[in-house]
């Protein structure tokens, strides 16, 4: 599945009248500044993360910790880009199975939820993200705020400490990707384009 124009708009362009800390789900994109590959690279049709892609994926599994009324659903780490889908919760899900965890058991996104999952455990301790007082609790847009600030200091480190490629200026783009996804036609359209992800990379408009 190619890159599809109506599943993707720029933060700059906002729903009219939409209140984006309320409960729902939506599809985030993330690019990495001038879309270079930091974070691995596709070996037969899968996503082969480095430390700073795992790194990535670690972080976006500590959102929950970080936000507590967020649930993940799918996603995918690529070499320059990151999709995924999050719940803010208060209503329920539109998925079928009322759940949010990923349904597919392909031999990729096993491997990546197993690698995250090891790696992960005990390497620290996540609190809450601290919300000043008179502000949205939580909106998309901080939530995405949050996690290229901890992504981009947690890169830095890697770069100091572990001589992790250097970028120029910052880690991501400035603006991200976002669509709120209003039923099950939608949500099955864009799981699918997550999920193969990685086997349509050279179709990808963001490959490079």
């Amino acid at each position: 599945m190619k890159y599809d124009s109506k599943i993707h708009k720029r933060k700059s362009i906002q729903l009219k009248n939409y209140d984006y800390s309320q409960a729902g789900l939506y599809f985030i994109t993330i690019c990495s500044q001038n879309r270079e590959c930091f974070f691995g690279n596709i070996e037969n049709g899968e996503m082969s993360l480095n430390d700073a892609g795992h790194m990535v994926s670690n972080q976006r599994l500590d959102l929950p910790k970080r936000f507590e009324h967020i649930e993940l659903c799918e996603y995918v780490v690529m070499p320059n880009h990151f999709h995924g889908i999050i719940h803010r919760r208060g209503e329920p899900c539109v998925r079928p199975d009322n759940s949010c965890v990923r349904p597919d058991n392909s031999r990729q996104h096993q491997k990546m939820a197993n690698t995250c999952t090891t790696e992960h455990k005990g390497e620290h301790k996540v609190r809450p993200y601290p919300i000043p007082n008179g502000t949205s609790d939580g909106s998309i847009g901080r939530i995405i705020q949050a996690f290229k600030s901890f992504t981009t200091n947690e890169y830095i480190r890697g770069v100091k400490q572990n001589n992790w490629r250097r970028f120029d200026k910052k880690l991501w783009q400035r603006n991200y990707y976002e669509h709120v996804i209003r039923d099950n036609e939608s949500y099955r359209h864009i799981s699918e384009y997550i999920q193969n992800n990685p086997l349509k990379w050279r179709e990808d408009k963001y490959y490079g």
